[in-house]
């Protein structure tokens, strides 16, 4: 695996699949983030407000982006963010998350990310600021 000072511009990180959304995944991350409206997991209420069906949380989807940067914590952090959801995520659907790099600045990356569901229509879109740790040569 290469480092992401490895990385240039229009590179992009290793992209991550989720598993299909359970509503199992939903029903916990509604405890972990104190939203519970019901069109996340009560398919009665979701159709109530016109849905096909129970929604992820978009704070769900945004949350997995993390899972990108992973494995390269040990170089740095994410220092900020912005998103913009483009589109809903259903039961079942399989989220892919990607990220390529927009801009190097010395120890700043600007990524641009997204995730898209098994159609590879856009269901979140936007922008990673990634800092990097100086390295220290001895």
């Amino acid at each position: 695996m290469s480092t992401l000072a490895q990385l240039q511009v229009g590179e992009s990180i290793n992209e991550v699949q989720l598993a299909p959304v359970s509503r199992m995944d939903l029903i916990k991350y509604s405890g972990a983030s104190g939203d519970f409206n019901p069109i996340h997991t009560i398919d009665e209420e979701a159709k109530k407000a016109g849905l096909p069906g129970i929604i992820a949380h978009g704070m769900w989807t945004m949350g997995n982006l993390a899972k990108l940067f992973t494995s390269y914590y040990e170089e740095g952090f994410v220092k900020d963010y912005s998103i913009r959801f483009k589109g809903m995520v259903f039961l079942n659907d399989v989220v892919t998350l990607k990220a390529t790099v927009k801009e190097k600045q010395e120890n700043t990356l600007r990524f641009q990310v997204q995730a898209v569901n098994q159609q590879g229509n856009e269901v979140l879109k936007g922008e990673v600021i990634y800092h990097q740790y100086e390295v220290v040569r001895e």
